[in-house]
């Protein structure tokens, strides 16, 4: 124990009590108000100068302050009471606070810089400027201005969608973070009052407690004021590998260490940047932080892109080829060589660019990115985001019981107290402590209520009367709140004890609780002479110390009597059991007395603990005081979580440090162990467990290793045989949790057909592939199992530090429904991904085709540049926003989990894929070669429609019939004809005239059925040259239609299964709606509305398709709803077996 005074001659040396003898009045000023000035007496520099070397200088450092005493007076705070709590804001502005300057986030522009890297874009980019200097030296600069620009402007839109997406991301981190940070609590005491403060609000002068039970990381630099076995980790800063003692002479603790063992209270003296590890993280604060890998899905996702970008290449340079060699080789023609050769480049470019799904990445992100927001507020707080997806995929739950499972708000409901049992269901109406105090003596009543107020943490404590509020371990909270009952108040008591008030810990002796152990004592002198040593652990633990019992004699002695082994199976079948039946944890609760102290050091040569290491000696030979039944009840949406679990395919296991029947009483009342896990009784008796369903932590160990060379080895083998059956583990150890974690994600069992055959036969199904397993933790012994684990959860609330750095998630409300929410959206991610895949490759095949025929039949694709980035955009990004943000349903749990080794593309999505290109593909073929002569129109981009003789058709107007209608945009209006497009008399001069330039004209090929002049009679159409390409009516149509066409198969792309209904839940997100109104509103106005010479910047018709057309593209669109409909309920249903898909 820890104990020093500051002498006049200012030397450290042992003492007989520890700083908070400190005089008193010097840290009375904490208690007013104070202002920067007021702390002149020591600096910011000072501070920081005391962890500088080591220990032994630092001590003369501290001396040359005035001492510990001189520093808590200037410091205004007190060693016990700690600060007032007025003067936060003064102590930052002094001091500093306990956080450091946020790191500066990455510029847009940079983001932008990035964006640009891409080969793609640098290409178009490159491109669109040899356009533009090629435009700039033709002679019809006007006309083809447009379309470098248009290439400009869609790189510039694609870069800065991907930008923002990417920026975005970023800032959701930054939150992310703040809330870890916000979760990071320790005990501080401030006015004589303990209380739960962020990291980041402890300023200089605070008083913290800590103890190793808690493991908790030290938050800021500071003095040693009072401990009991103070041991640090300083492993992550200095290197050492051994803790270190903190006492007297090495009183200097480091924030980011961490306790090891001990308890003990500190004065904070540096924080933030000020601090030992504040002032390394500083220093490597402007690195980049290191990118985390990328998750199974994530790469299997870039490999498949990478595959289809090098398909993607192969097709560009064959279309390139093939436009280069069938216009220059075959067609011989070369007048316009240049441009022809620029346009080839650009298309071969730009089918390249659709091809490659550069969105599959950023569509990932994206996703988890939303799931972890989304998770955020649903109380799971996502520290590594490929860990939303990993939890979709997860086989394997194993969950903590405490606070996870129950409600972890312990009551003390039955007690057996030195002889005499008090059942949770006795007809008495009293409460326990009342109970008790009726039936039992003084002498016992004393010495159970001093046990319970004694043998307990600092950190644990009531808030006021009738306020209810735990703060600490709720065990021992349940265990003060039946000592005041027996009229007890642990504050008095604990301040009055010897050995055990602040000022005299270093009279007794504090033994903490440990998972080898499982149990905590407490020694402290008595007041006539002697010893006497306080105990409370797990109930088959301290049993097992104890050779005696507490009589139930009343009067003001104890009598105890030898506990012989009759009276200890009756104590274990009529209370233990009867306690664990009903669900309550037992916890032991006994004392030894000694006659001088006790050598503490000593190990027992007979007794060892749980984890075989020798037992203290001082624990052995106890007297037995009773068995608190204590019950946390369980969370009343943990059943149907659970039950949720078992439909969608995830087994769940229990690992607890309680009793075997405490924790079987839990699994059955959670739904863990169900009614096939047990096997009637033959006597008639009730239904026996299972082999293998529940076992304790030590048969556990016993049965999975086998010694070899003296040493234990953990056999897959054995494991293997159990780990189907397992369900529950009690008695659990934190190594257990990692064997179940190492066990679980090695087995290959589903590899054994024969043996996964039987166990199908006693009602087991093994998961075809690996598991995947989730592992929940609270301490920092969970820490490896946590890191092990495929995905480790830590509690927010009752977790270490440790643990919440080990994990992938932190439960910010400890409760397993919310794992079950982490599971949902986790297969949430991996459908959206597989919907905007599914979407994505359909486009693409359907691009594709079309590019590459028109390139071989007309050296020209009917998709334009522009026209197929605006494709891209909608694809790579709005879509993946659109499709990524889908909210998940329930049906996701009703579904098994998907394989780590299954193909991203299933059976189904390729049916899918390959019907909707199928019928977009003939849609736009058919336009391409067919619709022209139905439509009256010019094929392609070679001609103009010029003049159109309308016989008497019935559906047109009076006034229109035997008239011409001129469609050229060169025609000029006149004073006679204001109105280009009103219908003429086909006896106009003007029309005569023209008709006159066609038969003229010397380029014109009378052989060509597409150029002809024609006036009179028959099929009356008059086509012009086009050599600046201007958009045609007949590409715009093409461009239209497949938009809507890609925009329907939207829909039927959040579908993955089969689905009837499309529609479901689809107003469930925003983002697809807005998404695709917004696509649908802009197509209209690019395709419908006459633009103009505007039309050129996106390749369409300047006087607009029309009403009739964009009607047409609708219909054939909302066909693509129904082809979804029939594929569903005949080619999937009867062509193609469903089990297959």
């Amino acid at each position: 124990a820890l104990g020093f005074t500051w002498r006049s001659s200012s030397n450290w040396i042992p003492a007989g009590f520890c700083a908070c003898d400190l005089d008193r009045t010097a840290g009375d000023r904490a208690m007013t108000k104070v202002s920067p000035q007021d702390f002149s007496g020591v600096s910011r520099t000072q501070l920081m100068e005391l962890f500088e070397q080591e220990n032994r200088a630092n001590t003369e450092k501290l001396e040359a302050l005035g001492g510990l005493e001189k520093l808590i007076a200037n410091l205004h705070t007190h060693p016990t009471k700690g600060i007032s709590g007025d003067d936060i804001e003064q102590r930052i502005a002094a001091f500093g606070g306990n956080f450091f300057a946020e790191k500066k986030l990455t510029p847009y522009w940079q983001y932008c810089l990035n964006a640009m890297q891409d080969h793609v874009l640098i290409l178009l980019t490159v491109m669109a400027t040899l356009t533009l200097v090629t435009a700039l030296l033709s002679d019809h600069t006007a006309e083809e201005l447009p379309e470098p620009i248009a290439l400009y402007m869609s790189v510039f839109l694609i870069v800065n969608v991907t930008s923002y997406i990417d920026w975005s991301r970023e800032r959701m981190f930054v939150e992310v973070s703040k809330k870890l940070l916000q979760s990071n609590t320790k005990t501080v005491i401030r006015n004589g009052e303990p209380v739960l403060l962020a990291d980041r609000e402890i300023v200089v002068g605070d008083v913290v407690s800590f103890n190793a039970h808690n493991a908790q990381s030290i938050p800021a630099d500071g003095i040693l004021l009072q401990g009991v076995d103070v041991k640090i980790d300083e492993s992550s800063l200095t290197g050492e590998p051994d803790a270190i003692k903190k006492d007297a002479e090495t009183p200097f603790i480091i924030a980011g260490s961490t306790v090891s063992t001990g308890s003990g209270k500190m004065l904070v003296t540096c924080v933030g940047e000020s601090s030992v590890g504040g002032r390394i993280k500083a220093a490597v604060y402007s690195a980049d932080a290191e990118e985390s890998e990328g998750s199974p899905m994530t790469l299997k996702l870039e490999k498949l892109a990478h595959n289809i970008s090098f398909f993607g290449l192969a097709v560009s340079a064959l279309c390139l080829f093939g436009m280069i060699i069938i216009q220059f080789g075959v067609n011989g023609d070369t007048k316009t060589w240049w441009p022809d050769l620029t346009r080839f480049i650009i298309t071969a470019i730009t089918i390249l660019a659709v091809v490659v799904p550069e969105g599959l990445p950023f569509a990932v992100t994206l996703s988890l990115a939303f799931s972890a927001r989304r998770l955020g507020t649903l109380s799971n707080l996502v520290k590594e985001l490929k860990s939303c997806e990993t939890m979709g995929s997860a086989t394997t739950i194993c969950s903590d019981k405490t606070g996870t499972l129950t409600a972890n708000r312990m009551t003390v409901r039955g007690a057996y107290v030195a002889g005499i049992s008090h059942m949770p269901d006795s007809a008495e109406s009293e409460p326990i402590g009342i109970r008790i105090k009726q039936k039992t003596s003084e002498a016992v009543k004393d010495i159970l209520g001093r046990l319970l107020c004694i043998c307990t943490m600092d950190e644990s404590s009531l808030g006021a009367p009738g306020e209810n509020v735990f703060k600490g371990n709720p065990t021992e909270c349940a265990l003060l709140v039946l000592a005041e009952s027996l009229g007890y108040d642990y504050r008095k008591v604990r301040a009055e004890t010897k050995g055990r008030s602040e000022q005299t810990l270093k009279d007794g002796k504090v033994i903490m609780f440990s998972s080898a152990r499982k149990m905590m004592s407490w020694a402290v002198p008595k007041e006539d002479g002697g010893w006497r040593i306080y105990c409370k652990g797990a109930s088959e633990v301290v049993m097992s110390r104890c050779t005696k019992t507490q009589a139930s004699e009343s009067g003001e002695d104890m009598v105890a009597t030898a506990l012989e082994p009759e009276a200890v199976t009756q104590i274990e079948e009529t209370v233990i059991h009867a306690f664990a039946s009903k669900a309550m944890r037992t916890i032991g609760v006994a004392y030894r007395d000694f006659d001088s102290k006790p050598d503490f050091d000593a190990v027992s040569s007979t007794i060892t603990n749980q984890d075989g290491t020798p037992a203290q000696e001082v624990e052995t030979e106890l007297t037995l005081i009773g068995i608190m039944g204590i019950e946390d009840p369980l969370r009343p949406e943990v059943p149907g979580a659970i039950e949720k679990c078992y439909t969608a395919g995830i087994d769940v296991r229990m690992v607890t440090g309680d009793n075997l029947e405490t924790a079987v009483a839990i699994a059955k009342a959670c739904g863990i162990l169900r009614d096939e896990h047990f096997a009637i009784n033959e006597t008639g008796g009730p239904p026996q467990m299972k082999k293998f369903r529940a076992m304790e932590g030590k048969e556990f160990r016993t049965y999975v290793h086998q010694t070899v060379n003296g040493e234990q080895v953990f056999n897959q083998d054995k494991f293997d045989e159990i780990w189907p059956y397992l369900r529950v583990l009690a008695r659990s150890s934190p190594e257990d949790k990692l064997t179940l974690a190492k066990g679980l994600n090695a087995s290959m069992l589903f590899k054994n057909t024969e043996r996964c055959q039987q166990l199908e036969k006693e009602g087991i199904k093994i998961f075809p592939d690996r598991q995947v397993v989730a592992m929940t933790g609270d301490g920092t012994n969970d820490a490896p199992a946590l890191k092990k684990a495929d995905v480790g959860f830590a509690m927010g609330q009752a977790g270490t530090q440790v643990a919440k750095d080990a994990a992938d998630i932190v439960l910010l409300k400890d409760n397993f429904a919310d794992i079950v929410v982490a599971a949902l959206w986790g297969r949430n991610v991996y459908e959206s991904i597989s919907k905007f895949v599914q979407f994505q490759l359909t486009v693409n095949i359907v691009a594709v085709t079309v590019a590459v025929v028109g390139a071989f039949y007309k050296q020209d694709s009917p998709l334009a540049a522009t026209q197929m980035l605006w494709v891209n955009l909608i694809m790579d990004s709005l879509a993946s926003l659109a499709l990524a943000t889908e909210p998940p349903t329930e049906d996701m749990l009703r579904r098994p989990p998907v394989n780590r080794s299954k193909s991203m593309i299933t059976k189904s999505m390729w049916t899918n894929m390959l019907g909707h290109a199928l019928y977009q593909a003939v849609v736009l073929l058919f336009l391409l070669f067919a619709f022209p002569d139905i439509g009256g129109m010019p094929q392609g981009t070679d001609y103009v429609k010029g003049l159109h003789y309308f016989k008497n058709v019935d559906w047109m107007p009076e006034e229109a019939k035997n008239s011409c209608l001129y469609l050229d945009p060169d025609w000029e209006a006149t004073a006679e004809w204001p109105d280009k497009n009103e219908p003429r008399p086909c006896t106009d001069t003007k029309i005569q005239e023209r008709y006159a330039q066609c038969v003229d004209d010397p380029d014109r090929d009378e052989q060509d059925d597409e150029y002809k002049c024609s006036y009179f009679g028959g099929d009356h159409k008059y086509w012009k040259p086009n050599p600046t390409k201007a958009p045609s009516l007949h590409y715009t149509i093409i461009f239209n239609t497949f938009v809507v066409m890609t925009l329907f198969n939207e829909i039927n792309s959040r579908k993955l299964h089969g689905e009837v209904n499309v529609f479901h839940n689809i107003t469930a997100n925003p983002y697809f709606a807005s998404i695709f109104v917004l696509i649908a509103l802009f197509q209209g106005i690019v395709g419908a509305i006459p633009l103009g010479e505007g039309g050129r910047f996106i390749k369409v018709y300047g006087d607009g398709m029309g009403g009739m057309y964009w009607l047409m593209a609708l219909l054939i669109g909302l066909g693509v709803l129904v082809w979804q409909q029939i594929f569903v309920n005949i080619v999937k249903k009867i062509v193609v077996p469903a089990a297959e898909l």
